[in-house]
């Protein structure tokens, strides 16, 4: 009987989902789109290819300041954003030095290149706001 409780207690029903707002700091400018990956999945992170489950989204960067998520199963989760300012639909680089903006969820620190999921990952439950400052390489 008690596991059963447990068992319950630990499903997660519907109403139950977690939501999250994104506020997309320190754009260099409002030109091209902002490309928006979040994954439960350390494999995928942090450009979301190899995650069918992956929720993506793109924006004008006009538009960027404030993205919402709803309906989201709670979890641990990272995203990732791209300042795609010449609209190509990815990250140019040079010299494997980003050219176009990109952050990270809990603004971890960069060194050479992308930080670990467990370095962006947070948990998802209620309602979550994170803040991404985008940074610029180049």
């Amino acid at each position: 009987m008690a596991l059963a409780i447990l068992a319950q207690a630990a499903t997660v029903r519907a109403g139950d989902d977690a939501s999250l707002t994104v506020s997309v700091a320190g754009l260099r400018n409002q030109k091209g789109q902002v490309h928006i990956c979040l994954t439960a999945n350390a494999r995928a992170f942090p450009d979301c290819s190899k995650d069918a489950a992956a929720i993506k989204r793109t924006v004008r960067a006009a538009d960027a300041g404030s993205i919402s998520f709803t309906a989201i199963a709670p979890g641990t989760y990272a995203l990732s954003l791209i300042h795609d300012e010449n609209g190509n639909g990815r990250l140019d680089t040079t010299l494997a030095i980003p050219r176009e903006g990109f952050g990270f969820s809990r603004n971890p620190r960069i060194a050479f290149g992308p930080p670990k999921f467990a370095a962006a990952a947070f948990a998802l439950t209620g309602h979550v706001s994170q803040t991404v400052k985008m940074k610029y390489m180049l």
